[in-house]
């Protein structure tokens, strides 16, 4: 198969345009559509869907897509092992993350990656919805649960130790549960998508979950910047990540609820990519990166609750 061929696919794939891809690799529109072509009538499928107006990938297109990065990088990589690696990183890396972390954690120390690696665009998905990695043509995703998913390498960036919490005027007015089942009688806020998780008492009472079966979920939703605005506005008891409200802890605004109990769970913060053998330099950097900058942040580190 012509690698070329494949490199120029996955640029147009990145930029949505074959002839500024052809341009990016030196070559003419109609050379770029024509070896384009070539590469489409090797694997007996249409990779792109072309109209006047714009250029899109196909299914087709967007299965084969991770595939093709994976020929680049192991062509890099034997590149590299004879001595031919370029040494320059370059191109367009597609992450996608939280955006309650990435606001607080990852943006902030983006001029610095972007000053040291210049030939890098980066492109970011942030939700607190997680993407599917694959599907999605993402180069790197940042999860904090238990991974499960085969098809995905990860590496840990950090514990994510997750507390039950509300605000003092809450408390002042709704009582401080002292009990599982206190919780109950209580306002409760959750993800859209979370499931219950199940609490481990340090002192040896009887396990529970939260949110326990029967509490009144009186706000759900699927945006953690706005969980934690809500719970110290008063809303109610949530579930957080340390990560995200160890300054309010520290300033007052939320008091930890039901201290003795824990999250019994593996969760952890996960830089994720599709299985392969190699990483591009893009990827292998900056992950390297991020887990430098924020992989050792006293705000990730929860050890002081105990």
């Amino acid at each position: 198969m012509d690698t070329e061929g494949v490199r120029l696919f996955v640029t147009a794939a990145e930029m949505l345009n074959i002839s500024a891809a052809g341009r990016a690799l030196g070559l003419a529109p109609a050379v770029a559509s024509a070896r384009l072509s070539k590469l489409e009538k090797q694997i007996g499928a249409d990779l792109l869907h072309r109209s006047t107006r714009k250029v899109s990938l196909s299914l087709e297109g967007a299965e084969f897509l991770p595939y093709a990065k994976e020929m680049l990088a192991q062509e890099d990589a034997a590149r590299a092992a004879l001595g031919h690696g370029n040494e320059e990183v370059t191109g367009t890396l597609r992450f996608a993350a939280s955006s309650t972390f990435a606001q607080r954690f990852v943006a902030p120390i983006l001029p610095e990656f972007l000053a040291r690696y210049p030939g890098v665009e980066l492109e970011l998905k942030l939700s607190d919805t997680q993407m599917h990695l694959i599907e999605g043509g993402y180069d790197l995703a940042l999860r904090n649960y238990a991974i499960e998913d085969s098809s995905l390498r990860a590496r840990k960036l950090a514990d994510d130790t997750r507390i039950l919490c509300a605000s003092p005027d809450y408390l002042a007015t709704h009582g401080n549960p002292e009990t599982p089942d206190d919780l109950l009688k209580h306002q409760i806020l959750t993800f859209m998508s979370g499931s219950a998780k199940k609490l481990v008492s340090a002192i040896g009472e009887a396990p529970c979950s939260f949110p326990p079966p029967g509490a009144r979920r009186r706000v759900v939703c699927d945006d953690g910047a706005s969980m934690r605005i809500a719970t110290i506005a008063g809303v109610g008891i949530s579930m957080n990540s340390y990560w995200s409200i160890n300054d309010a802890l520290d300033e007052g605004r939320l008091v930890r609820v039901l201290p003795s109990y824990e999250v019994d769970d593996e969760s952890a913060i996960w830089l994720v990519y599709p299985k392969s053998n190699v990483l591009t330099a893009k990827v292998r950097v900056f992950i390297d990166f991020l887990v430098k900058k924020i992989g050792s942040s006293p705000a990730l580190d929860a050890s002081r609750l105990r």
